[in-house]
Protein backbone atom coordinates (compact mmCIF):
# COMPACT_ATOMS: atom_id res chain seq x y z
CA UNK A 1 0.00 0.00 0.00
CA UNK A 2 3.00 2.30 1.00
CA UNK A 3 4.61 1.72 -2.44
CA UNK A 4 1.49 2.48 -4.59
CA UNK A 5 0.78 5.95 -2.67
CA UNK A 6 4.28 7.04 -2.79
CA UNK A 7 4.21 5.51 -6.67
CA UNK A 8 0.69 8.32 -6.77
CA UNK A 9 2.44 11.32 -5.50
CA UNK A 10 5.59 11.01 -7.57
CA UNK A 11 3.06 11.06 -10.83
CA UNK A 12 1.30 13.61 -9.20
CA UNK A 13 4.28 15.61 -8.96
CA UNK A 14 5.65 15.07 -12.42
CA UNK A 15 2.42 15.97 -13.37
CA UNK A 16 2.12 19.25 -11.70
CA UNK A 17 6.03 19.80 -12.77
CA UNK A 18 4.85 19.69 -16.18
CA UNK A 19 2.18 21.99 -16.13
CA UNK A 20 4.55 24.51 -14.45
CA UNK A 21 6.61 24.26 -17.24
CA UNK A 22 3.98 24.47 -19.89
CA UNK A 23 2.61 27.38 -17.58
CA UNK A 24 5.19 30.31 -17.86
CA UNK A 25 2.28 32.39 -18.10
CA UNK A 26 3.82 34.93 -20.97
CA UNK A 27 1.84 36.78 -24.11
CA UNK A 28 3.60 35.58 -27.50
CA UNK A 29 4.67 38.26 -29.39
CA UNK A 30 3.23 39.33 -32.81
CA UNK A 31 5.59 38.41 -35.97
CA UNK A 32 6.16 39.34 -39.48
CA UNK A 33 6.26 36.90 -42.27
CA UNK A 34 10.08 36.57 -41.42
CA UNK A 35 9.72 35.98 -37.69
CA UNK A 36 10.97 38.81 -36.80
CA UNK A 37 8.98 41.06 -34.17
CA UNK A 38 6.55 44.00 -35.27
CA UNK A 39 7.29 47.28 -34.79
CA UNK A 40 4.94 48.79 -32.87
CA UNK A 41 3.09 45.90 -32.03
CA UNK A 42 0.83 44.61 -28.74
CA UNK A 43 1.13 41.20 -27.26
CA UNK A 44 -0.07 41.76 -23.62
CA UNK A 45 -1.95 40.22 -20.45
CA UNK A 46 -3.11 42.94 -18.34
CA UNK A 47 -6.05 43.49 -15.85
CA UNK A 48 -7.95 47.20 -15.42
CA UNK A 49 -10.45 47.99 -12.57
CA UNK A 50 -13.79 47.59 -13.93
CA UNK A 51 -16.39 48.79 -12.04
CA UNK A 52 -14.77 48.23 -8.65
CA UNK A 53 -13.03 44.95 -10.31
CA UNK A 54 -9.57 43.92 -11.27
CA UNK A 55 -10.66 42.27 -14.78
CA UNK A 56 -8.11 40.32 -17.05
CA UNK A 57 -7.45 40.91 -21.06
CA UNK A 58 -5.38 40.35 -23.93
CA UNK A 59 -4.86 43.07 -26.23
CA UNK A 60 -3.54 42.22 -29.40
CA UNK A 61 -2.74 44.48 -32.10
CA UNK A 62 -0.21 44.52 -34.82
CA UNK A 63 -1.00 48.36 -35.23
CA UNK A 64 -2.26 50.11 -32.54
CA UNK A 65 -4.09 52.88 -34.80
CA UNK A 66 -6.13 50.33 -36.35
CA UNK A 67 -9.81 49.81 -35.43
CA UNK A 68 -10.49 48.36 -31.41
CA UNK A 69 -12.79 45.40 -31.70
CA UNK A 70 -13.98 44.09 -28.42
CA UNK A 71 -15.15 40.32 -27.61
CA UNK A 72 -17.50 38.91 -25.46
CA UNK A 73 -16.37 35.59 -25.51
CA UNK A 74 -19.21 33.04 -24.81
CA UNK A 75 -19.77 30.62 -21.76
CA UNK A 76 -21.39 32.48 -19.84
CA UNK A 77 -17.67 31.96 -18.35
CA UNK A 78 -15.75 30.49 -21.15
CA UNK A 79 -13.04 32.30 -22.51
CA UNK A 80 -11.96 32.22 -26.12
CA UNK A 81 -8.64 33.34 -25.78
CA UNK A 82 -6.82 29.79 -26.13
CA UNK A 83 -9.15 28.45 -29.35
CA UNK A 84 -7.09 31.48 -31.64
CA UNK A 85 -4.34 29.64 -31.45
CA UNK A 86 -5.53 26.39 -32.78
CA UNK A 87 -8.08 28.47 -35.41
CA UNK A 88 -6.20 31.51 -35.66
CA UNK A 89 -8.60 34.43 -36.76
CA UNK A 90 -6.00 36.94 -37.84
CA UNK A 91 -8.17 39.75 -36.62
CA UNK A 92 -4.98 41.33 -34.91
CA UNK A 93 -3.67 41.91 -38.64
CA UNK A 94 -6.70 45.18 -39.10
CA UNK A 95 -7.97 45.33 -35.83
CA UNK A 96 -6.49 46.13 -31.91
CA UNK A 97 -8.42 43.18 -30.51
CA UNK A 98 -9.68 42.86 -26.73
CA UNK A 99 -9.60 39.10 -25.45
CA UNK A 100 -11.40 40.45 -22.44
CA UNK A 101 -12.53 37.91 -19.92
CA UNK A 102 -15.83 38.94 -18.28
CA UNK A 103 -16.08 39.11 -14.33
CA UNK A 104 -15.84 35.62 -12.28
CA UNK A 105 -14.02 34.21 -15.86
CA UNK A 106 -11.36 32.92 -16.66
CA UNK A 107 -8.51 36.24 -15.45
CA UNK A 108 -11.64 37.77 -13.82
CA UNK A 109 -11.95 34.85 -11.48
CA UNK A 110 -11.29 35.47 -7.96
CA UNK A 111 -12.17 33.44 -5.37
CA UNK A 112 -14.30 36.17 -3.34
CA UNK A 113 -16.00 38.25 -6.27
CA UNK A 114 -19.61 39.27 -4.38
CA UNK A 115 -22.07 36.52 -5.48
CA UNK A 116 -24.60 39.35 -5.62
CA UNK A 117 -22.28 41.51 -8.42
CA UNK A 118 -22.56 38.40 -11.10
CA UNK A 119 -26.05 39.74 -12.34
CA UNK A 120 -26.63 40.19 -15.93
CA UNK A 121 -27.38 44.02 -14.92
CA UNK A 122 -23.62 44.34 -13.70
CA UNK A 123 -22.34 42.56 -17.17
CA UNK A 124 -23.67 45.00 -19.33
CA UNK A 125 -22.11 47.44 -17.42
CA UNK A 126 -19.12 45.80 -17.39
CA UNK A 127 -19.51 45.57 -20.86
CA UNK A 128 -19.92 49.27 -21.85
CA UNK A 129 -16.58 50.29 -18.68
CA UNK A 130 -14.28 47.75 -20.97
CA UNK A 131 -15.42 49.48 -24.26
CA UNK A 132 -15.19 52.97 -22.66
CA UNK A 133 -11.49 51.78 -20.88
CA UNK A 134 -10.49 50.99 -24.97
CA UNK A 135 -11.74 54.30 -26.11
CA UNK A 136 -9.76 55.86 -23.79
CA UNK A 137 -6.80 53.90 -24.32
CA UNK A 138 -6.33 53.92 -28.17
CA UNK A 139 -8.00 57.53 -28.69
CA UNK A 140 -11.09 56.61 -30.29
CA UNK A 141 -14.76 57.76 -30.53
CA UNK A 142 -15.98 53.90 -31.08
CA UNK A 143 -15.12 50.68 -31.22
CA UNK A 144 -16.47 47.51 -32.67
CA UNK A 145 -18.50 45.06 -30.37
CA UNK A 146 -18.21 41.04 -31.28
CA UNK A 147 -19.43 38.61 -29.41
CA UNK A 148 -19.70 34.98 -29.59
CA UNK A 149 -22.77 32.54 -28.14
CA UNK A 150 -23.51 33.68 -24.50
CA UNK A 151 -21.83 36.47 -24.77
CA UNK A 152 -23.98 37.70 -27.24
CA UNK A 153 -26.85 37.37 -24.28
CA UNK A 154 -24.76 40.51 -22.77
CA UNK A 155 -23.66 42.20 -26.35
CA UNK A 156 -27.08 42.81 -28.05
CA UNK A 157 -28.38 44.20 -24.54
CA UNK A 158 -24.86 46.86 -24.29
CA UNK A 159 -25.36 47.61 -27.93
CA UNK A 160 -28.84 48.59 -27.46
CA UNK A 161 -28.41 50.56 -24.22
CA UNK A 162 -25.19 52.39 -25.85
CA UNK A 163 -25.11 52.65 -29.19
CA UNK A 164 -22.79 55.53 -29.20
CA UNK A 165 -19.75 53.24 -27.77
CA UNK A 166 -20.04 51.32 -31.04
CA UNK A 167 -19.30 50.97 -34.55
CA UNK A 168 -21.33 47.78 -35.23
CA UNK A 169 -22.35 44.76 -33.57
CA UNK A 170 -21.03 41.50 -34.50
CA UNK A 171 -23.35 38.83 -33.50
CA UNK A 172 -21.62 35.10 -34.04
CA UNK A 173 -24.11 32.57 -32.70
CA UNK A 174 -26.73 34.78 -31.25
CA UNK A 175 -28.71 33.72 -28.54
CA UNK A 176 -32.18 34.49 -28.94
CA UNK A 177 -34.64 31.98 -27.54
CA UNK A 178 -32.03 29.76 -25.36
CA UNK A 179 -34.36 27.28 -23.99
CA UNK A 180 -36.51 27.02 -27.52
CA UNK A 181 -32.66 26.03 -28.36
CA UNK A 182 -31.98 23.55 -26.27
CA UNK A 183 -35.14 21.92 -27.09
CA UNK A 184 -34.74 21.87 -30.55
CA UNK A 185 -31.36 20.42 -30.41
CA UNK A 186 -32.23 17.74 -28.11
CA UNK A 187 -35.03 16.73 -31.10
CA UNK A 188 -32.50 16.63 -33.38
CA UNK A 189 -29.20 14.58 -31.48
CA UNK A 190 -32.18 12.32 -30.37
CA UNK A 191 -33.70 11.82 -34.06
CA UNK A 192 -29.63 11.88 -35.39
CA UNK A 193 -28.43 9.11 -32.74
CA UNK A 194 -31.33 7.10 -34.01
CA UNK A 195 -30.45 7.34 -37.37
CA UNK A 196 -26.94 6.44 -36.81
CA UNK A 197 -27.73 3.39 -34.94
CA UNK A 198 -26.22 4.19 -31.67
CA UNK A 199 -28.80 2.96 -29.04
CA UNK A 200 -26.30 4.00 -26.16
CA UNK A 201 -26.71 7.13 -26.48
CA UNK A 202 -30.02 7.22 -27.48
CA UNK A 203 -30.91 5.64 -23.98
CA UNK A 204 -28.94 7.96 -22.36
CA UNK A 205 -30.53 10.97 -24.09
CA UNK A 206 -34.21 9.44 -23.38
CA UNK A 207 -32.90 9.43 -19.51
CA UNK A 208 -33.01 13.34 -19.32
CA UNK A 209 -35.61 15.17 -21.48
CA UNK A 210 -35.38 18.76 -22.09
CA UNK A 211 -38.97 20.34 -21.89
CA UNK A 212 -39.90 23.51 -21.53
CA UNK A 213 -38.76 24.25 -17.82
CA UNK A 214 -35.78 26.04 -16.02
CA UNK A 215 -33.24 24.86 -15.00
CA UNK A 216 -32.58 22.42 -17.57
CA UNK A 217 -31.87 18.94 -16.17
CA UNK A 218 -28.71 18.88 -14.44
CA UNK A 219 -28.29 15.44 -16.33
CA UNK A 220 -28.49 16.89 -19.68
CA UNK A 221 -26.21 19.40 -19.20
CA UNK A 222 -23.68 16.89 -17.64
CA UNK A 223 -24.69 15.44 -21.46
CA UNK A 224 -25.00 17.95 -23.74
CA UNK A 225 -21.62 18.87 -24.66
CA UNK A 226 -20.42 14.89 -25.19
CA UNK A 227 -23.78 14.42 -27.32
CA UNK A 228 -23.38 17.43 -29.03
CA UNK A 229 -19.98 17.09 -29.85
CA UNK A 230 -20.56 13.39 -31.26
CA UNK A 231 -22.38 14.89 -33.94
CA UNK A 232 -20.13 17.96 -35.21
CA UNK A 233 -22.76 20.65 -33.95
CA UNK A 234 -20.47 21.92 -31.18
CA UNK A 235 -17.76 24.32 -30.62
CA UNK A 236 -16.47 23.20 -34.21
CA UNK A 237 -17.57 21.08 -36.81
CA UNK A 238 -14.25 19.23 -36.55
CA UNK A 239 -13.67 19.09 -32.45
CA UNK A 240 -15.53 15.85 -31.84
CA UNK A 241 -14.40 15.93 -28.15
CA UNK A 242 -14.57 18.83 -25.71
CA UNK A 243 -11.97 16.96 -23.63
CA UNK A 244 -9.32 17.13 -27.04
CA UNK A 245 -10.36 20.05 -28.29
CA UNK A 246 -11.06 22.20 -24.82
CA UNK A 247 -9.86 20.96 -21.87
CA UNK A 248 -6.06 19.92 -23.27
CA UNK A 249 -5.73 22.73 -25.11
CA UNK A 250 -6.23 25.33 -22.08
CA UNK A 251 -4.00 22.87 -19.98
CA UNK A 252 -1.19 23.16 -22.57
CA UNK A 253 -1.67 27.16 -23.42
CA UNK A 254 1.32 28.43 -22.55
CA UNK A 255 0.27 32.18 -22.27
CA UNK A 256 -1.43 31.34 -18.77
CA UNK A 257 0.04 30.48 -15.69
CA UNK A 258 -0.76 27.41 -14.13
CA UNK A 259 -2.95 29.20 -11.52
CA UNK A 260 -4.68 31.00 -14.36
CA UNK A 261 -5.74 27.87 -15.89
CA UNK A 262 -7.16 26.25 -12.49
CA UNK A 263 -8.95 29.83 -12.53
CA UNK A 264 -10.49 29.22 -15.75
CA UNK A 265 -12.58 26.04 -14.63
CA UNK A 266 -13.30 27.75 -11.59
CA UNK A 267 -14.65 30.71 -13.30
CA UNK A 268 -16.95 28.48 -15.80
CA UNK A 269 -18.55 26.86 -13.07
CA UNK A 270 -18.96 29.64 -11.00
CA UNK A 271 -20.24 32.14 -13.62
CA UNK A 272 -22.42 29.25 -15.18
CA UNK A 273 -24.21 28.84 -11.42
CA UNK A 274 -24.90 32.47 -11.46
CA UNK A 275 -26.06 33.33 -14.87
CA UNK A 276 -26.82 30.39 -17.00
CA UNK A 277 -30.30 29.74 -15.67
CA UNK A 278 -31.18 33.60 -16.23
CA UNK A 279 -30.09 33.48 -19.81
CA UNK A 280 -32.08 30.30 -20.60
CA UNK A 281 -35.25 31.87 -19.37
CA UNK A 282 -34.85 34.78 -20.95
CA UNK A 283 -36.59 35.90 -24.40
CA UNK A 284 -34.48 38.13 -26.20
CA UNK A 285 -36.33 38.24 -28.86
CA UNK A 286 -38.92 40.28 -26.58
CA UNK A 287 -36.64 42.18 -24.73
CA UNK A 288 -34.25 44.27 -27.48
CA UNK A 289 -36.17 44.77 -30.65
CA UNK A 290 -34.23 47.36 -32.26
CA UNK A 291 -30.85 48.38 -32.24
CA UNK A 292 -29.66 51.83 -33.52
CA UNK A 293 -26.16 50.51 -35.32
CA UNK A 294 -25.32 48.35 -38.29
CA UNK A 295 -25.87 44.68 -36.51
CA UNK A 296 -24.38 41.60 -38.46
CA UNK A 297 -25.38 38.13 -37.35
CA UNK A 298 -23.05 35.21 -38.05
CA UNK A 299 -24.27 31.48 -37.70
CA UNK A 300 -23.04 28.46 -38.57
CA UNK A 301 -25.21 26.16 -41.23
CA UNK A 302 -24.82 23.30 -38.16
CA UNK A 303 -24.68 25.36 -35.11
CA UNK A 304 -27.31 23.69 -32.64
CA UNK A 305 -25.72 24.67 -29.69
CA UNK A 306 -26.99 28.12 -30.33
CA UNK A 307 -30.00 27.06 -32.70
CA UNK A 308 -28.89 29.24 -36.27
CA UNK A 309 -32.98 28.84 -37.14
CA UNK A 310 -33.93 31.04 -33.53
CA UNK A 311 -31.33 33.27 -34.49
CA UNK A 312 -31.86 33.74 -38.39
CA UNK A 313 -35.74 34.37 -36.64
CA UNK A 314 -34.52 36.93 -34.68
CA UNK A 315 -33.13 38.83 -36.75
CA UNK A 316 -36.03 38.84 -39.12
CA UNK A 317 -38.02 40.54 -36.31
CA UNK A 318 -35.26 42.81 -35.12
CA UNK A 319 -34.94 46.61 -36.54
CA UNK A 320 -31.49 47.82 -37.03
CA UNK A 321 -30.43 51.35 -39.78
CA UNK A 322 -28.44 48.52 -41.53
CA UNK A 323 -28.65 44.77 -40.86
CA UNK A 324 -26.81 41.37 -42.43
CA UNK A 325 -27.23 37.48 -41.87
CA UNK A 326 -24.71 35.55 -42.98
CA UNK A 327 -24.67 31.61 -42.75
CA UNK A 328 -21.30 29.77 -42.66
CA UNK A 329 -22.00 26.51 -44.92
CA UNK A 330 -18.86 24.62 -42.87
CA UNK A 331 -19.64 26.11 -39.51
CA UNK A 332 -21.11 24.89 -36.67
CA UNK A 333 -20.64 27.24 -33.44
CA UNK A 334 -17.87 29.55 -34.08
CA UNK A 335 -17.75 30.96 -37.38
CA UNK A 336 -15.34 33.16 -36.76
CA UNK A 337 -12.46 29.96 -35.72
CA UNK A 338 -13.63 27.52 -38.58
CA UNK A 339 -13.83 29.89 -41.54
CA UNK A 340 -11.61 32.76 -40.70
CA UNK A 341 -10.90 33.84 -44.25
CA UNK A 342 -14.37 34.28 -45.25
CA UNK A 343 -15.04 36.39 -41.63
CA UNK A 344 -12.19 38.39 -42.02
CA UNK A 345 -13.59 39.47 -45.92
CA UNK A 346 -16.98 40.02 -43.84
CA UNK A 347 -15.16 42.15 -41.78
CA UNK A 348 -13.01 44.15 -44.09
CA UNK A 349 -16.08 44.79 -46.52
CA UNK A 350 -19.00 45.12 -45.19
CA UNK A 351 -18.69 45.68 -41.50
CA UNK A 352 -16.07 47.98 -42.03
CA UNK A 353 -18.06 49.62 -44.58
CA UNK A 354 -21.15 49.70 -42.91
CA UNK A 355 -22.59 47.33 -45.87
CA UNK A 356 -24.01 43.65 -46.45
CA UNK A 357 -23.19 42.94 -50.19
CA UNK A 358 -21.55 39.80 -48.54
CA UNK A 359 -24.90 38.91 -47.13
CA UNK A 360 -27.61 36.18 -47.29
CA UNK A 361 -29.98 37.31 -50.07
CA UNK A 362 -33.32 36.88 -48.50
Amino acid sequence: MLTIIVVILTLLIILIGALLIMSPGKTKPLLDKNGDLVAGSISEKTHVSINGVEQGMFIRSKNPANPVLLFLHGGPGMPEHFLNDRYPTGLEEHFSVCWWERRGSGLSYTHDIPPETMTVEQTISDTVEVANYLRDRFGKDKVYLMAHSGGTFFGIQAAARRPDLFHAYIALSQMANQLRSEILAYEFMLKKYRENGDGRMVRRLEKVPVTGTVPLPAAYMALRDEAMHGLGIGTTRDMRSVVRGIFFPIWFDREYTLGEKVNIWRGKAFSSRMLWDEMVATDLTMMVTKLSLPTYFISGRFDYTVSISEARSYFNKIMAPIKGFYTFEDSAHSPMFEEPDRMMKIMLEDVMHHTIALADQV
